[in-house]
């Protein structure tokens, strides 16, 4: 039987280390066998604080990972962001009992042990996009990749935050044993079996506040007429430039053109409306200024990967729970 170890660090997040006991430990054969044999190790058996205000036993110490054919590592309080880049002599001493074939698997930020032991030098990963930047300074090694909910580079699988942790053991589990067997334990933990879209769609990007010089007042002019068309020329004149000169200072404050940063805040308040109104997607485009319910369609999918109906169903507030 398929043996998944789960690592449980100090500090570990009690949800993300549920996920794969939940995920592996559910799946059968057709005739209700167990697929997967699932066990929690610590790196020398003794019980482990969380994250929370419980602490948490285990039955097995590090030994356990040399008989691991998969492992899974979930996030923890891993200490300060400067100290992520080395990894403990214990923690580098567990993972080097890892059999070479074995398939590791990190939750979150638990891909910077990942990195740091060097198991994703010049391979593609991901890891929550609240970190994303700074792990991509720590690992310029790394391909990241901050607007998927997991990365499958064969041996090494890595998920964005919470959650994509779900999207990716369900995916491993397609991956070994196909749809039929993934979807049963999908429905059997009440999660889809797949999701839209990537991690994109949850990033929060606060706008930039507006300073009193150069291009700023036109932008807040902008901001407060997005349903309207706008311009290039106009733009121009409202901050009494030139084009020319307006584009170019527009560049070098905003680091995009001005149509660019235009359609880009147009995306934005229309996703705004989705979350917040029952408004049709065709008044939506409007609202926003994108024109037709077919280009918010383009215009969403290239910026969050998914469609305005597909976005409203994730984020617009509904009793789901309701009778």
């Amino acid at each position: 039987m398929h043996r998944v170890v789960v690592l449980a660090l100090e500090g570990v997040y009690p949800f993300e280390l549920s996920i794969p006991v939940r995920i592996f430990g559910t799946a059968t054969a057709n005739d209700g066998a167990p697929l997967y044999e699932v066990i929690t190790c610590s790196l020398d058996g003794a019980p482990v604080t969380t994250s929370a205000d419980f602490a948490l036993a285990v039955q097995h110490g590090g030994e356990a990972l040399e008989s691991a054919d998969t492992l899974v590592i979930p996030p923890f309080t891993c200490g300060p962001a400067e100290e992520r880049n080395w990894l403990p002599e214990e923690l580098s001493s567990a993972l080097a009992r890892v059999q070479p074939g074995a398939r590791i698997v990190s939750i979150c930020t638990a891909s910077y042990v990942l990195a740091a032991a060097g198991l994703l030098d010049e391979r593609p990963a991901t890891t929550h996009w609240n970190e994303a930047d700074h792990f991509q300074r720590m690992f310029p090694r790394v391909k990241v990749d901050a607007a998927v909910l997991f990365v499958d580079d064969g041996r090494v699988l890595t998920a964005a935050g919470v959650a994509a942790g779900v999207d990716l053991c369900l995916h491993i589990l397609r991956r070994d044993h196909g749809s039929e067997v993934a979807n049963r334990v999908a429905r059997l933990c009440v999660v889809p079996p797949w999701r839209e879209g990537g991690q994109a769609q949850f990033i929060e990007r606060p706008l930039p506040e507006l300073s009193a010089s150069g291009t700023s007042a036109t932008r807040a002019w902008a901001l407060e007429r997005l349903g309207e068309p706008i311009m290039l020329p106009e733009l121009a004149e409202h901050a009494r430039m030139s084009v020319r000169t307006f584009s170019r200072r527009f560049r070098e404050e905003v680091g995009m053109t001005p149509l660019q940063w235009l359609t880009q805040q147009r995306v934005r308040h229309a996703r705004r409306l989705l979350e917040t109104t029952d408004l049709s997607v065709d008044r939506v485009a409007a609202e926003a200024g994108l024109g037709s319910g077919a280009s918010l369609r383009q215009h969403l999918a290239a910026a969050v990967g998914v469609s305005p109906t597909a976005y409203r169903h994730t984020f617009r507030a509904k009793d789901h729970g309701a009778v």
